[in-house]
C-alpha cells in the first residue's frame, strides 16, 4: 500500500485553507533532494508559509511538494520530498499534523518537466498568457 502521509498533507492543507488559517510546512533539510533557500535553514529545518497567496504553482503529489515563492524579493522554485515533511499546521493556532521522523531513505527522482526532460538544467517556470 502507498503511504498515507501525502494524502494527509493534502487533506490538512485543504482544511487549513478552508478555515482561513495560514498553512505552514515544517521540513527537515537533511533529506536528499530538498531544494529550499539555505539562508532560512535553522538547525537542519525550515518552516515555509504555503498559503495560496504566498506561493505559486503549488503541487503536492505522492512523492514531492513543489511550488514557487519569493524570498527577499527573489523568486525561487522549491522542491520538497514528502519524506522530508515533518509537519503541516496552522500559523495562528498550531493545529494540524506532526509526523514521526522517517528513516533517511532516498527520495524518489525529482519530477521532470516534459519540456525540459531532455536537458539537464533545473526546471523553470514562465508566464503563459
Amino acid at each position: 500500500m502507498t503511504s498515507q502521509k501525502p494524502y494527509l498533507i493534502r487533506a490538512i492543507y485543504e482544511w487549513l485553507v478552508d478555515n482561513e488559517l495560514t498553512p505552514y510546512l515544517l521540513v527537515s533539510t537533511a533529506f536528499e533532494g530538498v531544494q529550499v533557500p539555505e539562508v532560512y535553514i535553522h538547525d537542519g529545518k525550515i518552516v515555509l508559509n504555503i498559503a495560496p497567496d504566498a506561493v505559486r504553482n503549488f503541487l503536492a503529489d505522492n512523492d514531492w511538494i513543489s511550488f514557487s515563492a519569493r524570498f527577499s524579493g527573489k523568486s525561487m522554485e522549491l522542491f520538497i520530498p514528502i519524506v522530508a515533511v515533518q509537519a503541516i499546521y496552522g500559523k495562528e493556532n498550531n493545529e494540524g499534523m506532526f509526523f514521526p521522523d522517517e528513516d533517511n531513505a532516498p527520495p524518489p527522482s525529482p519530477p521532470e518537466d516534459p519540456q525540459t526532460s531532455s536537458s539537464k538544467s533545473k526546471p523553470s517556470l514562465s508566464i503563459v498568457k
